[in-house]
Order: structure tokens, then C-alpha cells, then sequence
């Protein structure tokens, strides 16, 4: 499919969604109008209230419940926490010294809600372990993204969450950045469309409502609360921006997180960016949420389009809104409407008419949605390489030998004495090396490699071995005596601290080198949640990238070694060959400096780490194609059990306004000797004039073949993609505006960046 074809309107979710309020509330009694209400006569009869008359509209809704309002019940709309439980009167104290926060109790009739945080998972126990994010975006299968969004929803409510804050985007601006893995790698057009399709199976079942996060150039953990992203307007609009736009229009998600970092020295949660890009330009109609401890201020935030502070009230307390309001600081105008904007959001997604199950499920997962998490980790683990050593094909008395500790659930140890902590259950994406790790796999769902390969080999007489590597020389011995030898490198990173380098950790690239030098079939399996450095690349047969796996890595990761799966994935980032080759070069661009030059922060002092973008538009593929450098492996890359042909790519029209449907087409050939899968990429140059680096991605489709079929393959930029998604616009920074430059444009194809087949089109 195209990348739009998997995407239905998000308005036409709106309309099933209220469609589907009004037939559960057909048995409620209408009052009729919309004028302030007084509570209820019984507290259970729900009924007599406006805002729960499934016969009005959201916004009607809204504004009934508003007027029946007093300006402090108003005000814990505000505030996350007091949000939620319509009950609680008092709250912990803001900041330290002030009286406790004192609120009246909510306006009848009005839901508890409880939010969530879950990239890959919720945060909770009996869920779904889904592989991380970065491993759902290397499907680069919208339908899929789609698929695991419900999955968690369903999960959430049952578990008594109903805010999913989910997904992330970013654009691994540097791979050593630690949220990569909950992100979707460095394209803008996949991080967009991918976050607008899990964000649409979030709500999609009414009872859930699901969030973008993190606006916006949350690009480092390093100093995440105290750092500057300093770029262009060009920059902004066309790398960072670029996708939260993409996803609200096309995912139509009701909430978005602002980040806690600052851009251009504003901090994000005070910045106007919120209200003009995703607001006014977006037509963003849901509300903005802080990240916990994001927001500085009262009215500066407000008034820029603030509509709530997460967790407890510090900055959006009664007292802080009375005394802005009698300054003059901010409007009551302002007041409601970000209150308004929290309660529509809450109506339209379903938690007013879907209270939270009276108690939470034991157990959420399903059969179902482990298939789903399987699938991913499937169809998002990436064949880098391959010299003909997979699929394996085991047979009765061949010895297969597993190497390193990520393999195994196990955690070995001497004498009783633990000899390393590392088992797969380690591998988490709130890996702080400074603390004990937090939400690590709950290991008792994972199915390791290792017992899903013993199983799969035991159906041939194969037999299993594992070793976690600690002994490298024992390893290799034990390597020299087996048919096949797979090594598991990993890579521990997560939020709270950035990578310090793009090695495998655990002693990992010497125990593949020895590993290799003793088995002449060696495969090297990744468990990483980046790129990583290879220097052992060359004398290896295969290497899969697993990324996070989640719970199901193990089945997954045996299917597809034995060929019971074909490999589909491709990256959603370039893996260079070394550190030194990334666009983020200097101190200045990665980590920061401060004041004095140094990226140490002066002693005693509290300030600020400028972090320039000084590398523009020149980020991911763009910039190795820009600057000549080749990658490890280019964006796109993913190889298949058997291989593809390009040819005969055309473009129609050959001659456009910008505005109409263009169509590139071309033909596909399965060049192998197995059935496979190509995700067939375009890509597009613009005109020199733009100073627009390398080339970008501008749609995809996956077709299956046979050996020896082809298939004429189109990817259509309907008139609709082209203006919602830019795909051959730039940003014009003198006009402040989206603009289609007249020139010639060059059109390449194939299965990643580095594609080839090529022609032109003009836009005159």
C-alpha cells in the first residue's frame, strides 16, 4: 500500500466515534437544552445532565458542563491529577513551603480517569510486552502500527487507564540519543504517518484517548531539562515539526505532550510554537499537556498554549491562576478555553460514556495481541546481512551454538554468586546507568531465544546450546565445536542518559570476534535500540537487527532464522560506520557548550547547554548523501531470503502544477528463489534552487512475490498528500509558508535510500 492508502479520514473517526456514543446513550433521557445545570438529584442518575446527552456534540457538551461550572472546578481541568479523581478536594503541596492545594469538588457526573505512560508497553503488570518502537517503524507497515495502537488501548482499559501516552516521535538526530528506541527513526514522513496510524488504533475503540509526544527537538537525554535545541525556522518547520503536523492531520490524536527542553531559548511549554504550529497551522483542536516538571510558569505558559500541567498542581494552582487573573496577566477567556479543550477531549474519546472497569484485570493480555507483538517483532526485525547462511536448516545431529547473556532468561552465577545481571528481562527502555533500572520485560512473558530455537531445532533432531559469552575463550571453543554459532550483542539505553558510544556493551564485539574466528558460520543477532559500530562485520555470515524484541522476540526471532518467516524489515535509520561519520560532529551540535566553550557546565551554576543544529536539513540519509559518506547500512536498507530488480520507473505527468496527482511507477522483479516481500521506496530531489540536501522520502509500497514474477508497482501522491504531507514542499523562512518550487525533480527507486532507477518530472 501507498503510505496513505492505510490511513482512513480522521474526521470519519470522529463520526463513528460519536456515532457510536449516541447508539450506547439512545436508552438515556434528553434534557433538551444547553444551560447550566445544578447537580444531579441522585448521584448514580447520570441522566438529567447535559453533558452526558449523547444526543449533543462534544463541544456541546463541553460547554454545558463549563457553564455548570464554578471557576475553580474549572481550574482542576487544568491540572492532571485533579483531573482525574472528581472527588479529591485536597493535594499535596505544589512547591516546597506553600500550603496544600484545596480544590471544591468536581461538578457531578464527570469520569475518572487515569493516565498512562507506554511506548511499547503499559505500565502495569499482565500486559503485552510489545517490541519497541523503533521495531514497530522498521514494518514500515501503517496497518500493523495501526493494529498494536488497539492492542494497547484495549490493554489500558482493561488494566483502568484510559490516557495512553503514546506515541513518540523524534528524528534520531544522533543515534546516541537514549529515547530512540520509543521513537520512529529520522524520517519525518514515516515518524508522521506512523504515529498517526498507532494513535488511531489508541482511540479508535472509543475508551481510550492516545498522545503525541514529545514536542518538540526533544533530540538528547543529556540535560533534557536544561539544554537549548538552537536551529533555523527552515530546520524546525521541515525536520521537527514536520511530523507532529503529519500526525495530527491524519491521526487526529487528542492530546499532545510539550517537551521539556527549550528551542531557540524558549522553553517549549512557554513557546508559541505550540499554539502556531500545532494549533493554528495544524488545526491541532485537542489539548496540550506538560511533560512532569516541564512547565515554568503561569501565565507565559497559558497564554501560549498551555492547556494542562501533568501530575500534581505547581504552576496551575488556584492561587498562581487568581493572582494572574487579577493582574491581568492572563484571560478568563484563556482559562476556559484550555478547560474546554481538556473536556471535549476527554467526551469525544470516550471516557465520559466508558467509565473505567470497576477493578482493574489480573490479566489484559490476549492470544491476540501477542500475535500482534510476534508480528512486529517479525516484520520489524531488519537482515542486514546475509552471505547464505540463513535460513538454517537444521537436521537430525546438528549442533547449534548460542553465544552471550541477552539470549537466555537465565542469569548465570558462580558458587551461588551472580556473575552478571544481564538476561534478556534487562533489556528496558528506562535504563538509567546511574540508578537501578526501572520497568524492565516482565520476564516471566518473555520467551527467550534460546527456548524458542531449542524448540524449533528439537522438530529436525537439532540440538541447542547456550553460553552468555562471559568466558570468551571458552566460548570460542565451544563455538569451534558446533555446526552453527549465533552470537546476541546487545546495547542497554532507555530515557534519563544518552549513549556514550555506538559499541555493542558486554564485552560484545570481542566475543563476536572470537566467536567468528573459531565457526566459519557465524550469525550475529542485535537486541539494540540504535545503530551500532560493527568492526567485526566483515568475517561474520548474517547479522539480524531484533531491536527490542518484546515479549514474543524469541519465536520471532526463530521463524525467522529458519526460514519459517521471511525477512521483511527495513531500517528507519542509517547505521554509519563510525561515530565520527554522524551529521552531529562538533560539541557545539552534540552534546552542547556553555558560555565558556566548555560541554561542562560551570561550576555552581545553573546554566543553560546550547545545542546548535547548525547541520540543518542535513540529518539521517540526507546527510550522508550530501557529504558523500557511506554508511554501514543506508536508510531502507533490509534484505530478503531472496533478492529484487528494479526497472522501467516513469513518472506521470512528466509535467505538473504541484498540485494534482503524480504517479511513479515501475516494475518489480523477484530475481530469487524464494517467495518474498520488497518494500519498494521512492524518493525524490528537489530543485537545486530550494538548497534542499540529498533526497527524501515521499511514499512506499510492499508487494510479495514469487521467483521470476514481477509486479507493476505505483505510488501515488494524491493531491491530498502532496498538500497535507509536503512532499515536494519546502519551508520558506522570508514568507514564513509551505511553497512548491518550479524546476526539475529527480525521482529514484529501490529498497532503501541508496536506490538508483531513476528519472524526472518538472513543475513549472
Amino acid at each position: 500500500m501507498t503510505t496513505t492508502d492505510q490511513i482512513p479520514d480522521a474526521g470519519g473517526r470522529r463520526t463513528r466515534r460519536r456515532l457510536v456514543a449516541m447508539m450506547m446513550g439512545a436508552a438515556l433521557i434528553s434534557t433538551g437544552g444547553l444551560v447550566a445545570a445544578a447537580a444531579p438529584a441522585a448521584a448514580e442518575d447520570c441522566t438529567t445532565v447535559p453533558w452526558m446527552n449523547h444526543s449533543k456534540s462534544a463541544d456541546e457538551r463541553a460547554h454545558a458542563l463549563l457553564d455548570a461550572s464554578s471557576q475553580h472546578q474549572k481550574y482542576r481541568w487544568l491540572v492532571e491529577q485533579p483531573a482525574t479523581l472528581p472527588t479529591r478536594t485536597d493535594w499535596n503541596p505544589g512547591l516546597a513551603g506553600e500550603a496544600p492545594v484545596v480544590y471544591p469538588v468536581q461538578v457531578a457526573c464527570t469520569p475518572t480517569i487515569v493516565y498512562t505512560d507506554g511506548p511499547e508497553a503499559v505500565r502495569s503488570a499482565g500486559v503485552t510486552d510489545f517490541p519497541s518502537q523503533i521495531a514497530l517503524a522498521s514494518t514500515w507497515n501503517l496497518d500493523l502500527a495501526y493494529e498494536k495502537g488497539v492492542a494497547q488501548a484495549e490493554e489500558a482499559y482493561a488494566k483502568r487507564k484510559n490516557v495512553l501516552l503514546a506515541p513518540g516521535i523524534g528524528n534520531t538526530r544522533t543515534p546516541l540519543a537514549g529515547r530512540t528506541p520509543e521513537y520512529f527513526g529520522e524520517d519525518p514522513l514515516i515518524n508522521g504517518l506512523m504515529a498517526a496510524s498507532d494513535v488511531r488504533g489508541i482511540e479508535a475503540d472509543g475508551k481510550v484517548a492516545g498522545q503525541l509526544k514529545h514536542f518538540v527537538a526533544n533530540e538528547q537525554e543529556l540535560d533534557r531539562q536544561t539544554s537549548s535545541s538552537n536551529m533555523d525556522e527552515r530546520t524546525l518547520r521541515e525536520l521537527y515539526t514536520l511530523p507532529y503536523d503529519i500526525a495530527v492531520k491524519r491521526g487526529s490524536p487528542e492530546t499532545v505532550m510539550c517537551a521539556f527542553n527549550q528551542v531557540n531559548g524558549v522553553y517549549i511549554c512557554e513557546s508559541p510554537l505550540m499554539q502556531k504550529v500545532l494549533k493554528d497551522d495544524a488545526g491541532f483542536d485537542g489539548f496540550i499537556m506538560s511533560d512532569f516538571g516541564s512547565v515554568h510558569s503561569t501565565a507565559a505558559s497559558l497564554n501560549a498554549g498551555l492547556d494542562q500541567e501533568l501530575n500534581r498542581p505547581i504552576w496551575f494552582t488556584p492561587a498562581k491562576l487568581d493572582a494572574a487573573l487579577a493582574a491581568g496577566t492572563i484571560t478568563q477567556a484563556r482559562i476556559d478555553e484550555a478547560a474546554f479543550r481538556v473536556i471535549r477531549s476527554y467526551i469525544r474519546a470516550g471516557l465520559f460514556d466508558n467509565p473505567l472497569p470497576a477493578q482493574a484485570a489480573a490479566e489484559a493480555s490476549t492470544a491476540a495481541n501477542k500475535a500482534v507483538a510476534k508480528q512486529i517483532a517479525e516484520q520489524g526485525s531488519v537482515l542486514l546481512k546475509n552471505d547464505g547462511a540463513l535460513p538454517l536448516a537444521p537436521s537430525a545431529g546438528q549442533k547449534i551454538a548460542l553465544f552471550g547473556p541477552t539470549a537466555s532468561k537465565t542469569v548465570t552465577s558462580v558458587g551461588g554468586v551472580p556473575t552478571s545481571a544481564i538476561s534478556v528481562c534487562s533489556l528496558t527502555l528506562r535504563f538509567n546507568p546511574n540508578a537501578a533500572p526501572r520497568n524492565t520485560l516482565p520476564c516471566e512473558d518473555v520467551v527467550s531465544a534460546e527456548t524458542a530455537l531449542t524448540e524449533r531445532a528439537a522438530q529436525a533432531g537439532a540440538t541447542v546450546t547456550w553460553n552468555d559469552g562471559q568466558d570468551v575463550a571458552a566460548a570460542a571453543a565451544q563455538a569451534a565445536a558446533a555446526d552453527v554459532a549465533i552470537v546476541f550483542g546487545y546495547q542497554r539505553m532507555g530515557e534519563f542518559s544518552d549513549l556514550t558510544d555506538l559499541k555493542l556493551q558486554g564485552n560484545g564485539d570481542a566475543l563476536i570476534s572470537a566467536i567468528e574466528q573459531a565457526n566459519p558460520k557465524t550469525v550475529v543477532v542485535l537486541q539494540t535500540g540504535s545503530a551500532v559500530e560493527m568492526p567485526w562485520l566483515g568475517g561474520v555470515q548474517a547479522v539480524l537487527e531484533n531491536w527490542y524484541g518484546g515479549e514474543q522476540q524469541g519465536p520471532a526471532i526463530a521463524s525467522l532464522l529458519f526460514g519459517d518467516v521471511e525477512p521483511t524489515g527495513k531500517l528507519p535509520m542509517t547505521f554509519p560506520k563510525s561515530l565520527a561519520d554522524v551529521p552531529t560532529n562538533t560539541p557545539a551540535q552534540y552534546p552542547g557548550i556553555f558560555s565558556n566553550g566548555s560541554t561542562t557546565r560551570p561550576a555552581g551554576t545553573s546554566e543553560i547547554r546550547q545545542v546548535s543544529y547548525s547541520e540543518g536539513l542535513a540529518v539521517g540519509y540526507k546527510w550522508y548523501q550530501s557529504q558523500g559518506i557511506e554508511p554501514l547500512f543506508p536508510f531502507g536498507h533490509g534484505l530478503s531470503y531472496t533478492t529484487f530488480a528494479y526497472d522501467r520507473v516513469q513518472v506521470t505527468p512528466k509535467s505538473t502544477n504541484g498540485e494534482k496527482e503524480i504517479r511513479i511507477s515501475f516494475k518489480v522483479t523477484n530475481t530469487g528463489s524464494r517467495t518474498g516481500t520488497e518494500t519498494a521506496q521512492a524518493y525524490v530531489t528537489l530543485p537545486e534552487s530550494t538548497g534542499t540536501p540529498g533526497s527524501r522520502l515521499v511514499g512506499w509500497k510492499s508487494v510479495t512475490l514469487a521467483p521470476g514474477e514481477h509486479a507493476n508497482v505505483t505510488i501515488a501522491l494524491s493531491a491530498a498528500d502532496l498538500a497535507d504531507l509536503h512532499l515536494l514542499q519546502y519551508w520558506d523562512a522570508a514568507g514564513h509558508q509551505w511553497k512548491t518550487a518550479k524546476g526539475t525533480y529527480g525521482v529514484a527507486v529501490g529498497g532503501s535510500s541508496a536506490a538508483a532507477v531513476a528519472t524526472q518530472f518538472a513543475i513549472k
